[in-house]
């Protein structure tokens, strides 16, 4: 009996501390700071359902305008590829998710690349956004591993490596009037990607695509708004 009241408590703990391990939406201390600021962001679900911390204006309306003045997705801060996220693979998230970005803005937008390719007499919109992080993390505990043995049993495979592990992606954004030069949205968004086997397997830019194709179908639903 006082053995299956400990297992239950223990459970019960357990599931507290571990629930909070794994955040669905990028930390303070994770911003990168390519946004001039992040005020007032609150934490809302997308039209896909995931979670992201985004600010809009109550003055905004994506038919307003007609353009788009966006050239690429950055690297934000200066990356430091590794063995686990080399240059290609940076280059290569860059670039699909800056074509990926164009096309959904194509469909509603005319999309130049600077401000002086804007036609005269349009209303331009300006986009900035970068990739600020890509990371991997040990997988969150199971809810059976809170048995004490099974716990010791997964922090040894954590620390050698035999634990899952989840990708993240995490993207900063805004939105610009370019009249005005006053930010009408801003996002900051931890993106999931696939499941690695272990910490020694290489991030590719596949882990994301599924992750992406929501990043696209949520700011396909947002500028339709």
């Amino acid at each position: 009996m006082n053995l299956s009241l400990n297992l239950l408590a223990g459970a019960a703990l357990a599931s507290l501390l571990l629930g909070g391990c794994t955040s669905k939406v990028t930390e303070k201390d994770q911003y990168s700071g390519f946004l001039p600021n992040y005020n007032n962001l609150q934490e809302v679900t997308t039209t896909t359902g995931e979670k992201a911390m985004r600010w809009v204006s109550p003055s905004w309306n994506p038919n307003a305008y007609d353009t788009v003045v966006f050239n690429k997705l950055e690297l934000y801060p200066a990356p430091k590829p590794n063995e686990r996220v080399n240059q290609q693979t940076l280059n290569e998230l860059q670039n699909y998710m800056t074509n990926n970005a164009k096309g959904v803005l194509g469909q509603k937008y005319r999309v130049v690349s600077n401000e002086s390719a804007a036609p005269g007499g349009s209303n331009p919109l300006i986009l900035r956004a970068a990739i600020t992080g890509v990371s991997a993390s040990n997988e969150g505990m199971k809810w059976y591993e809170v048995v004490p043995i099974a716990a010791v049993v997964g922090a040894t495979q954590a620390a050698t490596g035999h634990r899952d592990q989840d990708t993240n992606l995490f993207i900063e954004a805004e939105f610009i009037d370019a009249k005005t030069n006053q930010t009408v949205a801003k996002a900051v968004r931890k993106v999931f990607g696939s499941q690695l086997s272990n910490e020694s397997q290489k991030i590719t830019t596949k882990d994301f695509k599924a992750a992406i194709d929501k990043l696209n179908a949520d700011l396909r639903a947002f500028i339709r708004s």
